[in-house]
């Protein structure tokens, strides 16, 4: 079965779409400081990419898949001292998704599914509040649960990912051009694991030891390596939303 973009369609063809077999996904990341070498709009990158991977396996379950527009303006208060940061309230976080999903919901559409990158618990939980609306099911495999962590990289797993290995690789295999490799080369290792920081109370990267903006091991990332990264978080996407509503027969 095709993806489609929605903000690439006419609204006939919208109307056109099997609205019972189709799954809309919603990928949401922040524009935050991602070390001296990563772009603001990592989490956003990295949220499209898982989005059109699981896109694909869903495809493959036989499901339309409506691809809707990044949510890229979000709660991101540990990064909000660092120049570029655009940091939004989480209600108003809460706020866009409950409106998506009435729309979605209104139009027929049955199953959402949420493409995360950006991990602030400010903007996690701002997701995980959005109730959804009656006649759609919402989708939420969130990567900070031991779950689907756990299907992740040992560095993701130790919380001293941001703009790390782990995300620096990513970056590396979607958008190459916006890694600055010369700067991403000289960064020292910072491994203090942000969910420590989170568990001790602190909410800044500053206070939680990344004066840069950065944790993890950025200068041994590889563009192979996101590659992978990427095929799994699109594995996990599509088996979310296999798990919670069935194949796409059993949806229609």
């Amino acid at each position: 079965m095709p993806v489609h973009s929605l903000a690439s369609m006419t609204w006939t063809a919208v109307r056109e779409l099997p609205a019972s077999r189709t799954v809309a996904v919603l990928p949401t990341g922040a524009i935050e400081a991602h070390g001296p070498h990563l772009p603001l709009g990592t989490d956003v990158i990295i949220a499209e990419a898982m989005a059109r991977a699981g896109a694909d396996r869903l495809a493959g379950h036989g499901f339309h898949v409506l691809m809707l527009p990044t949510l890229t303006m979000t709660a991101a208060p540990f990064a909000s001292e660092f120049a570029g940061t655009l940091d939004v309230s989480p209600e108003t976080t809460t706020m866009i998704l409950a409106g998506v999903l009435r729309s979605l919901a209104a139009q027929g559409i049955r199953v959402a599914a949420i493409a995360n990158g950006h991990h602030d618990p400010a903007h996690v939980d701002a997701l995980r509040r959005a109730s959804p609306t009656d006649g759609i099911v919402l989708v939420f495999p969130d990567l900070t649960r031991r779950r689907w962590a756990e299907r992740l990289t040992p560095e993701f797993q130790s919380g001293a990912c941001h703009a790390g290995r782990y995300e620096t690789s990513i970056v590396l295999a979607e958008r190459p051009d916006l890694v600055r490799t010369d700067v991403m080369s000289t960064l020292t290792p910072n491994p203090r694991s942000l969910v420590d920081a989170i568990r001790s109370g602190l909410s800044t990267f500053t206070s939680a030891g990344g004066v840069d903006a950065y944790f993890g091991f950025p200068a041994d990332a590889t563009a192979e390596e996101g590659r992978a990264i990427v095929d799994v978080l699109g594995a996990i996407l599509a088996e979310a939303v296999v798990e919670a509503i069935g194949p796409a027969g059993a949806a229609s």
